[in-house]
Formats: structure tokens, C-alpha cells, sequence
């Protein structure tokens, strides 16, 4: 499924982009992090499991189960982002 990925505050500094669309097979934002994560470089350090982020599911604060659908909007931040 394709899904739009939302990147915020310190993590779009250190993967150099906002956004992306990237076509997963993953569930779960939990799953969809992990893929990220296995890409390596940046995308391993900045979303490791043992950062404490959050993350929004089209918009709404969610948990890591939450399940993702075709086309959802998955936003990763930090727990505190600046104005």
C-alpha cells in the first residue's frame, strides 16, 4: 500500500526531507518504523526504538498498534517540537 510519511522538527533536520510517499507492506506504524529503520544511515538513528517519539495517524495521535490503510498520513516527532 502506499502511504504519505510526515517528518518533523528534528528528524526532517537530519533526514533532510519533510515527507515522502513510500509503498509499504507494513500493518502497523510500529512495522512501518522498523522498515524505515532498516533503510540504515539517518533513518536508523533518528527513528530508533529506543527514541521515545511520537506519531499521528492522518492527523490524530495514535499508538504504535494503530493500523494503517491505502493513502493514511503518518506523521514522526519528537515528544516536545517548538513553534
Amino acid at each position: 500500500m502506499r502511504v504519505n510519511v510526515l517528518y518533523f522538527a528534528s528528524i526532517r533536520e537530519s533526514l533532510g526531507i519533510g515527507s515522502e510517499q513510500i509503498e509499504t507492506d507494513s500493518l502497523t506504524i510500529d512495522q512501518l518504523r522498523n522498515e524505515l529503520i532498516n533503510r540504515g544511515g539517518a533513518y536508523a538513528e533518528v527513528l530508533a526504538m529506543s527514541r521515545v517519539l511520537k506519531a499521528a495517524l492522518n492527523q490524530e495521535m495514535c499508538l504504535p498498534t494503530a493500523l494503517l490503510l491505502e493513502g493514511c498520513e503518518v506523521a514522526f516527532f519528537p515528544p516536545v517540537t517548538g513553534g
